[in-house]
């Protein structure tokens, strides 16, 4: 193996911190179109004016209960430096990204937040960390990129006075490249950028682009099973992952010592997907790709969903899945704000499908020509590359624009899940109906929007977007409304979900989900490796 020393291989360029009140940087953000606020006025009755946004030095916190001798015991393991109490740390640490989230970070009332964040350099510093907490009775909430959706981040201090956020971010190297085996070592800390920036250096790529892929952590994506854009061809982030460092209150775990093993059930599997409520990843060894040579574009056309379902399902089954292959439906497709007319994009009727081709030119001509063969055997009418390269440009914008919807007044957020083909249909029915009820009954129409991200030879994942005018208390409509949504999942025999986690908003779906035997058997790992219960409060576990 090729040990590649951070200094050899270069630093990643400095992660930019996300605005405090909304998703990403400052620049990002940008005024609705007349176009849009003309939708809005038609479609919902307002103005699309938005609100004055409040200076971050204006918000009340709760104030801090670190005390001082903690406060010494912590410094000592990280240095006075890598310690805070500023309100304006705090504040950036109190919780993720979801539209709840935001909302309550615009109201006016004291918010809630960590009473310190630390910021260790490496493992030793996590496991010590880990270790005086468990034994002074302080929560800690691990935080990568913090970008959660389902409240995994939210500071709960549970039955603790307590609670700080472990910020990861100095965990930001790349350890290791073993370019003969295709593996590559990455500090939970880097952010999808960031890891992309240093395999680069080496020729690699992780290709893992989530939504989130701009600001999100390597441990976040470990600690959350991500799936990325291009899962079709890379798969999901627990597909590539290859060996794992965990830190917990008991000590550390190094999982992982080959491609594949009969060594009894694979442990790895506890902390993929336990969003730090067993342990801290710290390092992970994850599967890499020579940067693709070539990628090749082609957008579809479908006169209905449930004709681009079938397309999609007889690819991924052919064996001829492209890197990126996703299916937006009828509401998404002529009414998706992000992709209308403002950018410059053509109009497409029916059901817009997208496929993306990575690799040599050889195998993107040989994959695409299959899979071009059989989408339009099952009725689909190329488009060309432009919508294809139109949606690649802003696949990362979105929740931009679901903050400027919040801004003037208009509710949007959006859920997954996961089902096999032949229920698919029968759950977004089930789903979509029931987030129209629920908002109908509170006296508000709305627009529900679906896509297939996801696709695997046996099933598919369906991501909701939903748009309705705020009531006077937009948390709780949110919350009938996605509580209607869960319910109807459950019913329909899916997951709870597919790629967004479980945090604090999926917790109490957890034992529809594994069964009363399955919740026992997580509390039993709980226990085991963190007996007083200091790891991520109130999330995951029920």
């Amino acid at each position: 193996m090729v040990e590649t020393q951070r200094e050899q291989s270069g630093s990643a360029t400095v992660a930019p911190s996300m605005v405090w009140d909304a998703w990403g940087v400052a620049a990002g953000h940008q005024p609705l179109s007349a176009h849009i606020r003309g939708l809005l006025t038609q479609v919902f009755g307002i103005s699309g004016e938005p609100a004055m946004r409040r200076d971050e030095s204006d918000v009340p916190l709760v104030p801090t209960t670190l005390t001082a001798a903690d406060r010494t015991g912590l410094a000592e393991i990280v240095g006075d430096e890598h310690l805070t109490t500023a309100d304006v740390d705090r504040l950036r640490h109190a919780g993720g990204k979801s539209t709840p989230d935001l909302l309550r970070r615009r109201a006016t009332t004291p918010q809630n937040a960590p009473d310190a964040v630390v910021f260790p350099a490496d493992h030793p510093q996590v496991l010590a960390m880990l270790e005086y907490c468990a034994a002074h009775s302080i929560a800690v909430v691990p935080f990568g990129g913090g970008t959660s959706v389902v409240g995994g981040v939210e500071p709960v201090r549970g039955q603790f006075d307590t609670v700080i956020a472990l910020d990861l971010r100095r965990l930001d190297t790349l350890t290791a490249v073993d370019p003969a085996s295709g593996t590559a070592t990455l500090g939970a800390g880097l952010t999808g950028p960031q890891a992309e920036e240093l395999l680069g250096a080496h020729g690699l790529s992780l290709g893992h682009f989530p939504q989130s892929f701009e600001f999100a952590s390597i441990g976040g994506f470990a600690a959350t099973r991500s799936s990325g854009q291009a899962s079709a061809g890379y798969g999901r982030f627990d597909d590539m992952v290859e060996r794992l460092v965990v830190a917990t209150p008991q000590g550390t775990l190094d999982l992982g010592r080959a491609p594949a093993s009969a060594a009894g059930p694979d442990l790895r599997e506890l902390f993929v997907g336990s969003e730090g409520a067993f342990g801290v990843i710290t390092s992970v060894t994850v599967r890499v790709h020579p940067v693709p040579e070539t990628v090749g574009y082609q957008a579809w056309s479908f006169p209905d969903f449930a004709t681009g379902a079938a397309a999609l399902r007889s690819v991924v089954q052919a064996g001829a899945a492209p890197t990126v292959m996703r299916l937006s439906d009828e509401a998404e497709t002529g009414l998706n704000l992000a992709r209308s007319a403002d950018i410059g994009g053509n109009p497409v009727s029916g059901c817009l499908a997208i496929t993306t081709f990575e690799g040599s030119a050889a195998h993107v001509a040989a994959r695409s020509g299959e899979a071009s063969a059989l989408l339009l055997a099952a009725g689909g009418t190329a488009l060309g590359e432009a919508p294809a390269r139109q949606w690649e440009h802003g696949r990362f914008a979105a929740p931009y624009l679901r903050d400027a919807l919040l801004d003037v007044g208009v509710l949007c957020e959006t859920l997954e899940t996961a089902t096999s083909w032949a229920n698919l249909a029968n759950l977004k029915e089930k789903v979509t109906g029931a987030l129209m009820e629920a908002l109908a009954a509170q006296g508000t129409p709305a627009l529900v929007m679906c896509h297939i991200s996801h696709t695997y030879p046996t099933g598919a994942s369906l991501y909701f977007t939903v748009v309705a005018k705020q009531l006077d208390d937009p948390i709780k409509q949110w919350r009938i409304a996605k509580s209607a949504a869960s319910e109807a999942m459950v019913a329909a025999g899916a997951t709870i979900t597919h790629h967004h986690a479980v945090g604090a908003d999926h917790r109490r779906w957890m034992d529809a989900e594994i069964g009363d035997l399955g919740v026992r058997v997580l509390r039993a790992v709980k226990r085991e490796l963190d007996p007083t219960g200091v790891l991520n409060p109130g999330k995951l576990v029920p």
